[in-house]
């Protein structure tokens, strides 16, 4: 039961952080990019959460979790976006 959990728990966390950072030119993401997003996300968010406070985040299915994993999530989809436009940029200053 515990992997259906977190299934379920990285793709709320995904599609959330997907809608926070989205803004108009919203990339629309599957359920499995949802679901990485999310879990890695998570992870990302810890390991923040560990910088900034010095304590260890435990991860359980509650609030404080599930916002920590958010913020994760949303630093992963801008670090993301931020790496595909630079290549993006760098692909169409290539072809001239």
């Amino acid at each position: 039961m515990g992997i259906i959990l977190w299934i379920v728990f990285g793709a709320l966390v995904g599609w959330i952080a997907n809608l926070v950072v989205g803004g108009r030119e919203r990339q629309r993401q599957g359920c499995l990019v949802s679901v990485l997003v999310g879990v890695v996300g998570a992870a990302l968010g810890g390991f923040i959460y560990r910088l900034a406070t010095g304590e260890q985040q435990h991860f359980e299915f509650d609030f404080p979790s599930f916002g920590v994993a958010i913020l994760g999530a949303i630093v992963l989809l801008l670090v993301l976006r931020l790496v595909s436009a630079a290549t993006a940029s760098r692909r169409d200053r290539d072809r001239w």
